[in-house]
């Protein structure tokens, strides 16, 4: 199974901030102009996804030309309290103007090959699985959603709860070869009023580890302390950072399914 262990290379941000920037070519399935682009020179090139702010599509409930921000001020908590879940991300200047440049990880194909994220029928998940939704096929046969229990799921889970990820589908999460779990696209955090989607709704309830709680408190530390993070947000996004992780921290637990509002992204995957 996947394991999130790790850390993010000085080289590789400082290679990632100041590298020439090659483009080889758009990702044509992503919502936004993203771009799939080689850093530095001769055979120290690094491949990057490259996210220019101007490709950015209007969302009625973000603000305008923020989710570049957005992705670096993910990739400085997930440093910050120690998960690491998220590759080494940077703002710079580019050839379609400033954005975000994140370290490509995984395979080309942006579909997950992983099983993290399942479909069974019945109505129970198989061993090792917790179900996060039931539904019926078209023959009103009955199927049931699952994802994986393992500790990097756990740790990604509490990451997403403490960013508000509005937008955690199985896609945005990559297995790489040497089976290290990563967390990509985390344009959609942050919003300061709740906006949790994800496809990790298994946890719901559960109790932190004591690994987890750690992490909170490390976070809490750097947030007080450093101003990186509260420079890429408005003053209530921030705000609302901090609440998400006082909340945790106090509750100890992950959060539960929210009523009254969409839980899960659409696609699931």
């Amino acid at each position: 199974m996947p394991t999130a262990t790790g850390a993010s290379s000085p080289d590789v941000l400082a290679v990632l901030r100041e590298g020439e920037v090659e483009i080889e070519g758009r990702l044509v399935d992503a919502s936004n102009v993203a771009m799939r682009v080689w850093i530095g020179s001769g055979e120290d090139r690094t491949p990057a996804v490259y996210k220019p702010i101007r490709g950015e599509q209007p969302l009625w409930d973000f603000r305008s030309d923020s989710l570049a921000a957005r992705e670096v001020a993910a990739f400085l908590v997930s440093q910050a309290g120690g998960w690491d879940l998220i590759p080494p991300t940077v703002f710079r200047d580019g050839p379609l103007g400033a954005g975000s440049v994140q370290r490509w990880v995984g395979p080309l194909d942006a579909r997950p090959d992983h099983e993290l994220l399942r479909v069974d029928r019945g109505n129970e998940p198989p061993t090792g699985y917790v179900a996060i939704w039931s539904v019926f096929d078209e023959s009103d046969r009955a199927q049931v959603v699952s994802h994986a229990i393992i500790p990097a799921l756990q740790d990604l889970a509490v990451l997403d709860a403490v960013l508000n990820n509005a937008d955690r589908k199985a896609s945005a999460i990559i297995v790489d070869e040497d089976e290290r779990l990563w967390a990509i696209d985390q344009g959609l955090c942050f919003h300061e009023e709740p906006k949790l989607r994800t496809c990790l709704w298994g946890f719901a309830g559960d109790p932190l580890s004591t690994a987890n709680l750690a992490r909170l408190r490390r976070l809490q530390e750097f947030l007080r302390e450093d101003q990186q993070v509260a420079a890429l947000l408005s003053v209530r996004e921030f705000t609302a950072l901090l609440a998400r992780c006082d909340q945790l921290v106090s509750t100890q637990q992950y959060p539960e399914v929210p009523e009254g509002r969409t839980p899960l992204p659409w696609p699931l995957w």
